[in-house]
């Protein structure tokens, strides 16, 4: 379906309606949003960075970040974020966490009080670690119960079952061959040998979902599994692939993304595109954009979608450099589809710049999605790498 310019309203427009209608004078009370309904297309006051924001993770009201940045702004003073940071999600204030990296950061999850980190750096919070660590989520002191040697870099990390799941690009983990995948205790912090999950390329994404582990990327095989090309599922306790989810991804898998009615996968390509995979991994619809998307997140009913491109196409048609061949919807770099069937929904973020947005995610609690990336502007506001809707 194709909204024309005629009737396109954002959801902050459907919600001011909702407040205002009815006799003159009366202030009606606001009714809960239908079904595949957005957040505000208006981001709220965040502070901003000086460098790409690369990683996203809630836990609570806390909105943790990383990225390649060296210093934020809030109530403008700037001060020193060596490309960690953290958020109060509710009032967008700048807190007093800090524990700095010398070099990127690309991944973050949360568990059980703790910040796990994965990147490029070689110390983290005054500590050496090679590329992984454990930060206390109060204070952000390193633990000393989490220390590896990573050959090669985790690109992405997720926490579920006692267990930190671990992406990237790594061959081996303290001298044990891994192959681009690994899971470690999250009690005790050791790697754990019985964890066989191994890719023969690049993995960009992992995501816990469903009893299942989902990990995506530019590998063809998992654990030479056929049917496991780009996006896989795998067993949360040994690693195996899972043969009962079996997509027919045939592009690299940028970002993995859950919600009650499948996953929902960010694939390059000619243009890009994500796909909605029911369960089996069969293929419930597709939304196609003129370049990558790069983040994905679910919230209500409401799939977004993030990346470098600047429209969303009317087919699956694209021509040269992933050009829209029937036609095409204005979206710059944001996006928002209906989880149903992937209907493209009026709301409108237009960010700015090349690359975009790199991160989202999404708080249920709090009913708000972050994005993080190298844009400095949405819908013409200055909001530079870091933009929450709520």
């Amino acid at each position: 379906m194709i909204f024309p310019d005629t009737i396109r309203v954002s959801a902050r427009q459907v919600r001011r309606w909702v407040l205002t209608a009815g006799v003159a004078g009366a202030l009606v009370a606001a009714t809960p949003l239908p079904a595949d309904a957005a957040v505000s297309d208006t981001p709220e006051q965040l502070p901003t960075f000086n460098g790409t924001v690369r990683a996203t993770a809630y836990a609570g009201n806390t909105l943790y970040v990383g990225g390649d940045f060296t210093s934020a702004t809030a109530g403008g003073k700037t001060v020193a974020r060596s490309r960690l940071a953290a958020v109060d999600a509710r009032t967008g204030a700048l807190l007093d966490w800090a524990p700095p990296a010398d070099d990127q950061v690309r991944a973050i999850a949360v568990a059980g009080g703790s910040v796990y980190v994965g990147g490029a750096f070689t110390s983290l919070a005054g500590a050496d670690r090679d590329g992984l660590g454990r930060l206390d989520a109060t204070t952000g002191a390193p633990h000393d119960t989490f220390r590896h040697r990573v050959t090669g870099q985790p690109y992405a990390l997720t926490a579920a079952n006692g267990r930190l799941y671990a992406g990237g690009t790594f061959t081996s983990v303290n001298g044990v061959p891994r192959a681009r995948l690994a899971a470690f205790d999250l009690g005790t912090g050791a790697l754990l040998e019985g964890w066989s999950a191994g890719a023969d390329a690049t993995v960009r994404t992992v995501v816990a979902a469903g009893g299942r582990i989902y990990a995506g990327g530019s590998f063809h095989r998992v654990n030479g599994a056929a049917g496991t090309a780009r996006i896989a599922a795998l067993d949360p306790e040994s690693g195996a692939p899972d043969t009962g989810f079996r997509p027919r991804a045939s592009y690299v898998t940028h970002a993995i993304a859950a919600g009650p009615r499948g996953v929902y996968a960010a694939h390059g390509g000619p243009g890009g595109r994500v796909v909605a995979y029911d369960p089996t991994g069969a293929t419930r619809w597709t939304l196609t954009q003129d370049g990558d998307p790069q983040a994905v997140t679910v919230l209500d009913g409401t799939v977004y979608l993030g990346g470098h491109f600047d429209k969303v196409c009317r087919s699956a048609a694209t021509g040269d450099q992933g050009s829209c061949v029937d036609g095409s919807d204005r979206r710059v770099k944001l996006a928002a589809a209906a989880e149903t069937d992937g209907t493209l929904l009026p709301w409108t973020a237009d960010g700015n710049g090349i690359s975009g947005v790199h991160a989202m995610a999404a708080n249920p609690g709090l009913r708000k999605v972050v994005a993080g990336g190298a844009f400095t502007q949405i819908n013409g506001t200055a909001r530079q790498r870091l933009a929450q809707f709520g």
